[in-house]
């Protein structure tokens, strides 16, 4: 599976941005695609999973505030990101396996590419 993740920028806090997460060379089908982001001089942290169409789960920090959901018909993952804080600064990127565990772990087999998102205070 390749992963193409993309729609990062710079906002403004309070401003909301959309993340698509796409698949090639692959349906995501079962796989379990998470999302993560690494501020700088920080540690890469998980941000929200996504199962199926409706099985997810955040991380304490963006619950409420960031969606994740798929597409199947795109082959995509969308991180809907709303009222975004300075905080939320980060290289964002995504990872799909086959376990949840892998996936929340950090030790996932399929990586995206990072795509940058800078929130302006």
């Amino acid at each position: 599976v390749q992963l193409q993740a993309s729609g990062g920028g710079l906002v403004q806090a309070g401003d909301s941005l959309r993340l698509p997460c796409a698949a090639s060379g692959r349906t995501f089908g079962n796989y379990v695609v998470g999302w993560f982001r690494q501020a700088p001089g920080k540690e890469r942290e998980f941000v929200a999973h996504i199962r199926g169409s409706e099985n997810t789960y955040y991380a304490d920090s963006v619950k409420g505030r960031f969606t994740i959901s798929k597409d199947n018909a795109k082959n995509t993952v969308y991180l809907q990101m709303n009222s975004l804080k300075p905080e939320d600064t980060a290289v964002y990127c995504c990872a799909a396996d086959l376990t949840i565990s892998t996936v929340r772990s950090g030790t996932a087999r399929y990586w995206g590419q990072g795509t940058l998102v800078t929130v302006s205070s």
